[in-house]
């Protein structure tokens, strides 16, 4: 491979990068290039496609020295070993979103779930509430000018970097080179390895009938000209395929995957209505197959950028028409959703639900949806007529407008109390409507 570091250090001499750094220090394996972490410190690590799995190899071959140490970071792919009881002298997990490699290890204690929206995280290490020590960053070589990026996750790794104390990197020839934000020098870098493997893939949701029925009651909703947010899964898979026959569609997300590039490759979004960065894709991370980080590597119409102006929702509101699909564990009859638990069971996180819903609707002809089928796998109903007990509140049944699922939509928006359970009642699976109508009753009696 090609030794980037007389690159960048050249080119520090000649442009200068305003940076105070004096070296960037080249390692040949991960177990080097993180010697210089010690006990006490606190970690964040790169997240979603951009988790940089050999230096958590790294960190992981560490464990015997260093004791006390704080990891913290969003989703993350591979095996999160680090959070396993055998190394519980060693490292503790602050979760700013609780991913499924992290479900078996969560016990709220040692592995524990730091709620925050996503919008706000990066105050969290800019005002020193909660500090990065060291930074271990997965990013795209650098170009003739020393410039690597971030790749597929700029989010609230923009802000770690920037501020951590110690930033390693793996740096990888695989990784895309994105637009935007992610822009950094390789100056400010203070270790690094080189790696050539491939980024971590998500494949496309396969979609049954029911998914497939609420993205078509969500699509109904949206108009021509909307800007879009939506996630990754199922039903955010089946809105977007329900989408084809719409025109000048525009994206503002918080990431997108392989279901938002069938519709750009299929015409329909073409970011020509958004009022901030017209003609562009903006998200704030992405997720999905080779195919997408073939299709974001070094074009000019995909942005990534810093998820505190991303999921702002004073920017959201600014582009017209912000139709925003968010999922939901379930939903009680006066409208308070549950995201992130099952009961006191953290299951996700926060994210930037609420941002969204609320940016969304307050969107010139804005709509915040939130989508989730009738049921569980299991036969239980979402919609319910109190949550768990435990289950944490994401989006208050003020902020809530509309509930979709494959039986219909419900508006809550301007509506009672009652009024809205008799709405949510008429779109729950049909042989849980007379226990819920019984239950309300019960409740309203009460």
């Amino acid at each position: 491979m090609i030794h980037f570091w007389l690159c960048g250090a050249i080119l520090r001499f000649i442009i200068g990068t305003g940076n105070s750094k004096l070296t960037t220090k080249l390692y040949k394996n991960a177990a080097d290039a993180l010697e210089v972490l010690e006990s006490g410190q606190r970690v964040f690590i790169h997240g979603a496609s951009s988790t940089p799995l050999r230096l958590i190899e790294g960190l992981v071959g560490h464990a015997d020295r260093l004791r006390n140490v704080e990891i913290m970071h969003l989703h993350t792919f591979g095996d999160a070993c680090y959070a396993d009881q055998r190394y519980a002298e060693s490292f503790r997990v602050a979760n700013l979103f609780v991913g499924g490699n992290m479900r078996p290890y969560y016990d709220g204690d040692r592995v524990d779930y730091l709620p925050c929206f996503l919008s706000e995280i990066p105050a969290l290490f800019r005002s020193g509430q909660r500090p990065i020590d060291v930074a271990l960053m997965h990013l795209s070589p650098p170009d003739k000018h020393g410039f690597c990026t971030l790749g597929c996750s700029v989010d609230v790794a923009l802000e770690a970097l920037l501020t951590a104390k110690t930033v390693i990197a793996q740096i990888n020839p695989r990784m895309p080179r994105v637009h935007g934000d992610g822009f950094v020098h390789i100056s400010r870098v203070d270790h690094y390895i080189e790696v050539d493997e491939p980024i971590p893939e998500v494949a496309p949701a396969i979609l049954g009938d029911v998914e497939l029925a609420i993205g078509r009651n969500a699509a109904g909703l949206i108009e021509d000209g909307a800007t879009l947010q939506m996630g990754i899964g199922g039903i955010p898979d089946a809105v977007l395929k329900a989408l084809h026959g719409h025109r000048h569609l525009g994206v503002h997300t918080e990431m997108w995957s392989d279901g938002l590039l069938d519709l750009i490759e299929a015409g329909a979004v073409d970011n020509s209505r958004k009022k901030t960065h017209r003609g562009k894709t903006v998200s704030g991370f992405i997720m999905g197959t080779q195919r997408v980080y073939d299709f974001i590597d070094d074009d000019p119409s995909v942005i990534q950028a810093r998820i505190d102006w991303v999921n702002s929702p004073h920017e959201i509101a600014k582009n017209p028409k912000v139709t925003a699909i968010n999922s939901a564990i379930e939903v009680d009859l006066t409208g308070q959703v549950c995201a992130d638990s099952i009961g006191h069971r953290i299951i996700s996180g926060v994210g930037g639900q609420m941002d969204f819903i609320r940016g969304a609707s307050l969107s010139q002809g804005g709509k915040p949806i939130i989508a989730l089928p009738s049921r569980t796998r299991k036969g239980r109903s979402r919609l319910v007529s109190a949550l768990n007990s435990g289950a944490g509140v994401v989006t208050t049944r003020s902020h809530v407008h509309y509930i979709v699922t494959e039986y219909g939509v419900a508006n809550l928006f301007g509506r009672t109390l009652n009024e809205r359970a008799e709405a949510l009642i008429a779109i729950a699976h049909p042989d849980d409507r007379e226990q819920l109508s019984r239950e309300w009753r019960e409740i309203r009696a009460s």
